[in-house]
């Protein structure tokens, strides 16, 4: 039996081309490459469910006190997951999942420490959490403070995400958080 080795399929142009038939299986070797230079179909993939939510208002943080942000408006959401200012997993969309959320604080008091922090189904995580604290050195009042925290989280269907601040000021009051700088967001990465 001859074995014969091609180097290219190339069908006269304008028609297509089918390997194999409905139910088999083609397998590409480890260590061979792939190379699309054309229109990505049927392989590869999207990053979805995929979601990004901020606020147009701002936000009252009392002193002291973990606060949930809020976020009421979505610039944009896949798989309708995110309501009630938590993203839910949607059914089979498990996996993993590159999240960030960003906060900024502005306020008449000064701060000495502000945490932020993304929680999964109630608990924070402590994956996803930063803690500012500036020993003995105060922001002063007015000045904008903020942080972001990212990660990539493994997340099941059903998992929910939220995102809370908590701000320690010296002499107590509010700060707001600053509905322009305010982002929940994040994708599925594709596995």
């Amino acid at each position: 039996m001859a074995t014969l080795f091609v180097d290219k399929i190339d069908p006269q142009s304008g028609t297509s081309l089918e390997i194999g038939s409905s139910g088999d299986t083609i397998t590409i070797p480890s260590g061979a490459t792939i190379t699309n230079n054309g229109t990505q179909t049927g392989f590869g993939g999207t990053n979805t469910p995929n979601f990004k939510v901020s606020n147009t208002g701002n936000q009252s943080l009392s002193n002291g006190t973990l606060t949930k942000l809020t976020f009421d408006t979505e610039v944009f959401d896949s798989d309708s997951a995110f309501a009630s200012n938590k993203f839910t997993v949607p059914s089979g969309k498990a996996g993993k999942y590159a999240i960030t959320f960003q906060a900024f604080m502005e306020g008449s008091n000064d701060v000495r420490v502000m945490r932020g922090y993304v929680y999964k189904n109630g608990s924070a995580l402590s994956s996803m959490q930063t803690r500012l604290a500036f020993n003995g050195d105060i922001i002063d009042a007015g000045s904008p403070v903020g942080f972001i925290v990212s990660g990539v989280l493994n997340l099941s269907v059903s998992d929910y995400l939220e995102a809370y601040v908590y701000i320690f000021n010296n002499g107590g009051g509010t700060y707001q958080a600053n509905a322009v700088n305010n982002v929940f967001q994040g994708y599925k990465i594709i596995e």
